[in-house]
């Protein structure tokens, strides 16, 4: 039996917009340090020396919009192996978790799940490695172990787990999940010590988790069978059937089956908790990211080209030009090439009001960045107007765009680093720094990256439609229509 962690990827984090957007959300981030949310994530469990060991190939359960830059970011600190499970559409956590315990029991008839939102900070690693050795020996007795975060204030935003008596060292009985109180109920909570916050965390044995779950729904539990039976092994993701899975009701692992053990003890299920001060957080909003960034004398923090003068208690994140302020006090500035949101560190909460408005109106700024990841790269709308468009590309070594051709538009290139490779009709040729070639409209073409350096574009495109999606593909390595 191994320790499988399962990291749960499909949140949208439309609190921390503009930088958080719905194929680009906040785990895919690099809010914290140097590695983004999903890549902390995937490394929690590094020198883990428990009971168990840990599963050569993590987990994990996300959209398939984002699927390339999730791989990519596991590959960049050495998860190639990981399994990629693609939800065709979003089904809430306990759907997510069933689809990993199917496909545990499946090739290893079971083992030991450590269910991790891939949105929160843990920053005592070594501490959170003893909670989870803690409650590994009652997980492989049968036990459903969540972990309580010991609560540092009377918080309103999060949910509390009310412990009770201690069953082995450590582990103590679950009495009572707890939806967010006011802040009356929250200082209550944490002046009888009986309170700890809801972390998400889990921990179960796969059999255990199908168990409760076909005991609890069963049409969850058929709806995932016939989805992952339906499922297509697609590069390096698996991706689930879709027409199954959209018939699938839609719960959490608290609501589906976690707060329902307690009153059902004839299951044989013990719902257990194991209380932990690891430095945790899940980020929610911008105003929690000021709480945990490191701020200068006058409780500034700043990321990016940012200049603080007379001004106190600010959060300013700056991703492509300076920012500037001056006599101000308390603000969140967030600054992308699209989009520059500010606001009142009272108010972050409100920032998903804005999203809303942005979405009904049907705003670009809402789905994605200016800079668009693909599989082969990166492209950066750098222009734009009447009929015409200007691209940066970044094409990685060795990568290739798919051999396609647009009805609407004709485009030049114009190389400014590395070597390009470029099929246009039935030519094939060279172009190396300050070459350029034109693609006529309705010509079939194909760019790639023969190099070992990265190879950079200028592309200048100019029709009558400029969309994404007047893209005729013949050949592509990624699997893409």
């Amino acid at each position: 039996m191994n320790l499988h962690p399962v990291i749960l990827s499909g949140g949208s984090g439309t609190r921390l917009w503009p930088l958080s957007r719905e194929q680009y959300p906040k785990q895919l981030l690099a809010l914290i340090g140097d590695d983004t949310m999903l890549q902390q994530t995937a490394s929690r469990l590094d020198g883990f020396s428990g009971s168990l060991p840990v599963a050569a190939e993590p987990i994990v359960v996300c959209n398939e919009d984002y699927r390339f830059i999730t791989a990519e970011q596991m590959r960049a600190i050495g998860h190639s192996a990981c399994r990629i499970l693609l939800e065709p559409i979003g089904r809430n956590t306990a759907p997510a978790l069933t689809l990993a315990a199917l496909s545990v029991a499946g090739e290893n008839g079971d083992g030991v799940l450590l269910v991790m939102p891939a949105d929160h900070v843990v920053r005592d690693r070594e501490a959170f490695h003893r909670a989870v050795s803690i409650g590994l020996e009652a997980a492989q007795g049968g036990a459903m172990v969540t972990f309580g975060i010991v609560p540092e204030r009377a918080e309103t935003g999060y949910g509390y787990i009310r412990s009770g008596s201690e069953c082995n060292p450590g582990v103590c009985e679950v009495v009572a999940f707890v939806e967010k109180p006011d802040a009356n109920t929250a200082a209550e909570y944490v002046a009888s010590g009986a309170y700890l916050w809801n972390s998400g965390l889990f921990m179960v044995r796969a059999s255990i988790w199908l168990k409760a779950i076909g005991h609890f729904n069963p049409e969850m539990l058929a709806a995932c069978e016939a989805s992952l039976d339906g499922a297509v092994r697609d590069i390096d993701f698996v991706r689930i059937g879709r027409g199954a899975f959209e018939a699938c009701p839609s719960d959490s692992i608290d609501y589906a089956v976690m707060e329902k053990l307690s009153a059902t003890p004839e299951l044989g299920i013990a719902p257990r908790v194991v209380p932990m001060s690891v430095g945790w957080s899940d980020v929610g909003a911008w105003d929690t990211l000021w709480a945990l960034a490191e701020k200068d004398n006058a409780g500034n923090a700043g990321r990016g080209d940012v200049v603080f003068e007379g001004t106190t208690d600010c959060l300013v994140h700056a991703t492509s030009r300076m920012v500037a302020c001056v006599g101000v006090d308390g603000l969140i500035v967030v600054e992308t090439p699209d989009a520059v949101m500010v606001a009142h560190k009272d108010h972050t909460q409100d920032v998903k009001k804005i999203v809303s408005r942005l979405k009904a109106d049907n705003r670009s700024q809402v789905y994605a960045h200016r800079k668009i990841h693909r599989p082969w790269g990166c492209y950066d709308s750098i222009d734009n107007g009447q009929r015409f468009q200007v691209k940066h590309i970044e094409v990685k070594p060795g990568a290739a765009l798919s051999l396609q051709m647009h009805h609407h538009r004709a485009e030049h290139w114009i190389v400014v680093r590395g070597t390009a490779k470029v099929t246009r009709g039935d030519e094939t040729f060279l172009l190396t720094e300050n070459q350029s070639t034109y693609i006529p409209l309705g010509v079939t073409h194909r760019l790639e990256n023969p190099g070992k350096l990265m190879l950079e574009m200028i592309e200048v495109q100019s029709g009558s439609y400029l969309g994404e999606d007047d893209i005729v593909r013949f050949e592509d390595t990624y699997g893409r229509k």
